[in-house]
């Protein structure tokens, strides 16, 4: 009997395309998701500073106008963060080669664990600059993250990348292979595989936000700095070591012999254990939450 197989939703990439002679301007839905994750963050992060109840003493870490000057900083630090990331982590080799293709933001290839170590120093270096309590506005950020990776995720569902693996759930999805230009190629249509960014989408976004959420406005957790990051770096790191297991691995790393892209194997052969990169970058992140909320623990609240 054959598995179901779902249609994958024909959505354009670009939202809009502007084209005035020669100049085109395309407003792609990955783009859109970045914009829009950022503005709402900051929209948050002003909320909860209207809020002093929230924060120890119950005096707010940040005037409402900083969150925006933070902003700044931490578009800066996702861009320069997440493109370093994926030099180091992805592909070292091609750009000891090719060194100019590291500015070429612009032909794709961008690291989360990278964008989130940029957003981690640029948070840094405001707040040491406006002397700003570092783990209460690190608090106000993880909680503003994963509404931004759960964008990030439906868009890379929208365009057609970072799928799972091949399966015969009842719920997978043949996704639309590309062309040389990019475009899509309805006739040639991959094997059924897991709609892996949606579980992320789920799971790394719209499940990490609601118990956040619930922690910092019901719970009290924003009195004892850096609970919510510790939440952040644990949920984040177990979600995306756990999907792994069901997306397609990074294809710089994937072979006839290792078919699921893993980076570090135990054994040989096809059913030999390994970890792919994105579990290498992320199973540490659940350590250092455990850490953070140990030591935000012995603390009593102000």
């Amino acid at each position: 009997m054959l598995p179901l197989v779902l249609p994958f939703p024909d959505i354009d990439p670009a939202l809009f395309t502007l084209s005035l002679g020669s100049f085109e301007f395309s407003l792609r839905w990955y783009a859109l998701a970045y914009i829009v994750g950022l503005v709402v963050g900051w929209r948050l992060m002003v909320w909860l500073m209207r809020r002093p109840v929230l924060w120890p003493g119950q005096k707010a870490p940040m005037t409402t106008e900083q969150p925006e000057a933070l902003l700044t900083w931490m578009v800066l630090g996702v861009i320069l963060g997440g493109r370093v990331g994926y030099v180091l982590f992805y592909q070292p080799g091609y750009f000891v080669e090719n060194p100019m293709a590291i500015i070429a933001v612009w032909e794709g290839g961008m690291s989360f664990h990278g964008g989130f170590l940029g957003v981690i120093v640029a948070t840094i270096l405001f707040t040491r600059m406006h002397k700003i309590p570092l783990l209460q506005a690190g608090d106000a950020v993880a909680l503003a993250a994963p509404f931004g990776i759960l964008l990030g995720r439906l868009a890379n569902f929208i365009n057609g990348e970072l799928y799972g693996r091949a399966t015969d759930v009842a719920w997978a999805i043949q996704f639309p292979t590309h062309n040389a230009d990019g475009s899509r190629n309805w006739d040639a249509l991959t094997e059924p595989r897991h709609p892996s960014q949606l579980y992320e989408a789920g799971l790394e976004g719209l499940l990490l936000f609601a118990v956040m959420w619930w922690l910092a406005v019901r719970a009290g957790w924003l009195k004892r700095p850096g609970r919510l990051i510790g939440v952040f770096f644990m949920g984040y790191g177990a979600a995306r070591a756990f999907v792994e297991n069901f997306r397609q691995g990074d294809p710089q790393f994937v072979s006839a012999a290792n078919p699921n892209g893993q980076y570090w194997r135990f054994g040989e052969g096809a059913d030999a254990f390994g970890l792919t990169m994105g579990q290498i970058l992320s199973l540490p992140m659940v350590a250092i939450g455990i850490g953070f909320l140990l030591v935000a623990w012995r603390h009593r609240p102000a």
